[in-house]
C-alpha cells in the first residue's frame, strides 16, 4: 500500500488556496498483472476534504477552517501544550467552586452566619473562588478580542492552576490556539542546565517555545529564592513576551505586594524587629519591583482566597472510613 497526493487550488476570498487530497494506492502481488485500484480516503461531509466550509454572516459569505481540521489540530495542540500528568483532568467544567460535600449519610453543621476563617468571613471564600472561576470563563470567550493575561494570586490548594489549565484547554479545543504550560521552577533549572557543555540544548532552544507560544502559562512565578541571574532571567521572559504581544497567564502563591525595602521606606513608622522577621515575602520580593509594575500591565489581578482543596479532600475522604463504634470493638475484643 502506498499513497499519493492529488494537489488542487481552491478560490477562497479571491486568493488561491492550495488544497492535498490523499489517496491510497493498492498494488497487486508480484508476479502477477500489475493493477492499480485506487481507494478514496473518507472525507468529511462537510467540506468535502478540502478543510475550508462557507458560513453566513448576515448578506455575506466567509470561508473558515472545518470543524474536522480544528478537532484534529487541537488534539496535536493539546499534546504540545506540555501539561502535567497530574493536571490532565483539569478542566473549567469540572472545577468545583465549594468544598467537597460531608460522607454519603452524614451532614455537618452550618457555619454560623459570621464565622471567620483564617480571619475572614467564611462567604468571602465562596465569593472569591465563584469570582475566578467566572474570570476565567469570561477570558476564554473574549480571547483573542482581549489578549490581556490573568495573575492567579492565592495561597496553595485554591484552585489556580486547575483554572489556569482548564483555561488553555478550553483555547484549544474551541478557538485552536497554540498554548504551552511551563513550571517557573522547571524552566530555571532547564536554563541552568544549559549552560554545561555536556548538555546540547542551548539556553535560547530552551526559551524558544516560551517566547513562541501564543497563550503561555507560566506556573509557581516566584518559587525559587531571588538571585541576580533569576531577576535578570524573569525580566527576559516576560519582556520579551510583553514587546511580541503575546498572552500569559500566570500563577503564584506569593501576595501581589511590594518589594519589602520599598515597604519599610513608605512606611515611616517602622515595624518592630519581631514583625519584619515574621513577615511573608511578598511577589515583590521574589520577582523585584520592577517585573511586578510590568505584570499589571501585561495581566488582570485574580486573587482566591480559600482553604487548600487537597487538604480538605484528603480529610473528607479520610472521613468515609468511619470510625469503629463501641459495639464492634467489644465484640472484636472477645472474640480476640
Amino acid at each position: 500500500m502506498i499513497s499519493t497526493v492529488n494537489h488542487r487550488f481552491l478560490l477562497l476570498c479571491g486568493e488561491s488556496v492550495q488544497i492535498c487530497v490523499s489517496i491510497d494506492l493498492r498494488i497487486a502481488a508480484p508476479g502477477s498483472r500489475f493493477k492499480l485500484v485506487t481507494t478514496p480516503t473518507e472525507t468529511c461531509p462537510i467540506c468535502g476534504g478540502t478543510g475550508w466550509q462557507t458560513i453566513e454572516r448576515g448578506k455575506e459569505r466567509e470561508a473558515v477552517r472545518c470543524e474536522c481540521r480544528v478537532r484534529d489540530r487541537g488534539g496535536r495542540l493539546l499534546a504540545a501544550a506540555h501539561i502535567p500528568a497530574r493536571y490532565q483532568h483539569c478542566e473549567l467544567s469540572n472545577f468545583q467552586c465549594d468544598p467537597p460535600g460531608p460522607p454519603q449519610g452524614r451532614t455537618i453543621m452550618a457555619m454560623p452566619e459570621k464565622a471567620l476563617v483564617h480571619g475572614q468571613p467564611a462567604d468571602t471564600y465562596q465569593k472569591s473562588i465563584r469570582d475566578a472561576r467566572f474570570f476565567a470563563g469570561r477570558f476564554v470567550e473574549e480571547y483573542p478580542t482581549d489578549k490581556t493575561g490573568l495573575l492567579f494570586v492565592g495561597s496553595v490548594g485554591v484552585g489556580k492552576t486547575h483554572l489556569a489549565v482548564g483555561i488553555i484547554k478550553d483555547l484549544i479545543r474551541e478557538k485552536g490556539i497554540h498554548c504551552l504550560f511551563c513550571d517557573y521552577r522547571e524552566l530555571l533549572k532547564s536554563i541552568q542546565n544549559s549552560y554545561n557543555p555536556s548538555v546540547q540544548a542551548t539556553e535560547m532552544e530552551i526559551l524558544r517555545p516560551v517566547f513562541d507560544a501564543e497563550v503561555l502559562v507560566l506556573d509557581e512565578l516566584g518559587a525559587v529564592r531571588s538571585t541576580e541571574w533569576v531577576f535578570d532571567t524573569v525580566n527576559y521572559v516576560l519582556n520579551s513576551r510583553y514587546n511580541d504581544n503575546k498572552t500569559t497567564i500566570i500563577t503564584t502563591n506569593f501576595p501581589d505586594k511590594p518589594e519589602q525595602d520599598k515597604a519599610e521606606v513608605d512606611n515611616l513608622s517602622s515595624r518592630s524587629a519581631a514583625d519584619r522577621a515574621a513577615r511573608r515575602e511578598t511577589l515583590g520580593d521574589r520577582i523585584g519591583e520592577r517585573m511586578r509594575s510590568r505584570l499589571h500591565e501585561m495581566c488582570k489581578k485574580v486573587e482566591i482566597e480559600g482553604l487548600d482543596f487537597r487538604e480538605h479532600s484528603k480529610q473528607a475522604q479520610f472521613r468515609r472510613h468511619d470510625a469503629p463504634s463501641r459495639v464492634t470493638l467489644r465484640s472484636t475484643k472477645r472474640n480476640g
